[in-house]
């Protein structure tokens, strides 16, 4: 998942980042309004977390203008705006959740993830699976047939973007979009290196056919 923190001050923009990081995103940030304006308008965002009091163009203008640009991107407000009338305008603004500070880091990190399982029609099941494959996204665990597999941060994005989509024919532009930040360089072969590795994990010394197919010329499709 790849998203966009969007604070004016600097060491709580950067610490919200580092954390999201550890956890698996692919995070960029902007310090003003006119720098997420930028981002969203030159990357598609998974969620934006997004605070009102920016310099530059406001938080509700950012908003509203994002919304309007990436109508499934998810919006979280995070701001020390938290008075009822400011999260009704925040809420009426487009955005899909609202989070007050000062904030706990898993706190923000369970509410992105109440976020995503929107996606799924069985909401209320927040573990992903596909055939013998299991990915919980809240201890960020995946197992096969009962078997815990150790992924890094990438590869745990990648299958994580795949489980979320399956049968569906993801591309190598998909990914780097969506797993890789925005310092990632387009023209190497990062993505194929990184599938190459989680297929040997998810599939060496297991039955069964392998979960991730290439399609030639098109991308790859759990």
């Amino acid at each position: 998942m790849r998203l966009l923190v969007v604070e004016d001050e600097t060491p709580i923009a950067d610490a919200v980042a580092r954390a999201l990081r550890r956890n698996g995103y692919a995070v960029d940030v902007a310090y003003d309004g006119h720098q997420a304006l930028g981002a969203a308008a030159d990357s598609d965002y998974d969620a934006v977390l997004l605070d009102l009091n920016l310099p530059g163009v406001d938080g509700m203008t950012v908003c509203r203008e994002i919304r309007t640009a990436q109508p499934s991107c998810y919006i979280l407000m995070v701001t020390a705006r938290s008075a009822v009338g400011d999260r009704i305008a925040g809420l009426d603004a487009g955005a899909d959740d609202y989070l007050a500070k000062p904030f706990d880091l898993d706190e923000l990190q369970a509410r992105l993830r109440a976020l995503f399982r929107r996606d799924r029609a069985e909401a209320r099941q927040p573990v992903l699976e596909h055939a013998d494959l299991l990915l919980d996204p809240a201890r960020q665990r995946v197992t096969r047939a009962g078997v815990e597999i150790t992924l890094n941060r990438k590869e745990y994005g990648i299958l994580e973007y795949f489980m979320r989509r399956p049968d569906r024919i993801v591309s190598q532009e998909d990914l780097l979009e969506h797993v890789w930040d925005r310092e990632a360089d387009p023209f190497t072969n990062t993505v194929r290196v990184h599938i190459m590795k989680l297929r040997r994990k998810i599939n060496d010394g297991f039955d069964g056919p392998p979960h991730i197919h290439t399609v030639i010329g098109r991308g790859y499709r759990l």
